[in-house]
């Protein structure tokens, strides 16, 4: 019923699509993202992030926008339909969905066809789900290429979650990348030339 009522409030126009980063997380994520031609967005959720990237990318690029949007009580899930308006309001580049997780959807023939300048993780918070999620991306990023992890840094008054352990204990280890930024919870690596 939350869901339902948050809907029509967005389609009143009194509230605008759930976007669950900072401001000052989302001007970094922006500033890194600005211009690249291959993006992918795990973890989508009402698409407020996805429609920034959307105008942000170059004009020519590719937006994979991936989350599994299982269905709700009613059998609908709310924060895919706000997502697609949301994303199609911006007419800039081309976005391919895909309904899947981020470890499904980066075995695709869409994902797999070319390396990646720019990634965002911001889907399954658990330490497992962190995991398949870098596992599987990680490896699909160009040289010099970046790739954020949102919740992936502890910060006053957020849960620990599997993400900020798997983070730390793993991904700012990994050789392949290098932090080059860290605000509030996220985390933005680029993969070393």
């Amino acid at each position: 019923m939350r869901a339902l009522f948050h809907f029509m409030k967005w389609r009143l126009g009194i509230t605008a699509a759930d976007h669950w980063m900072m401001p000052e997380e989302s001007a970094c994520l922006l500033r890194h993202a600005a211009g690249k031609r291959r993006l992918a967005e795990v973890g989508v959720w009402e698409g407020g992030t996805t429609r920034r990237l959307r105008e942000i990318m170059a004009p020519d690029a590719i937006l994979v926008a991936i989350d599994p949007y299982l269905p709700g009580r009613s059998g609908i899930n709310y924060q895919k339909i706000i997502a697609a308006r949301e994303v199609a309001a911006v007419q800039n580049g081309t976005v391919v969905w895909l309904r899947q997780t981020g470890a499904e959807a980066a075995r695709t023939r869409c994902v797999l066809a070319a390396p990646f300048d720019f990634v965002l993780v911001d889907g399954d918070h658990t330490y497992e789900g962190i995991r398949e999620d870098w596992e599987a991306w990680s490896s699909l990023i160009e040289r010099d290429g970046i790739i954020a992890l949102h919740d992936a840094l502890q910060v006053e008054g957020k849960v620990d979650a599997g993400s900020i352990r798997y983070s730390n204990e793993v991904v700012v280890r990994d050789r392949r990348f290098e932090v080059v930024d860290e605000v509030f919870t996220l985390r933005v690596l680029r993969r070393r030339a």
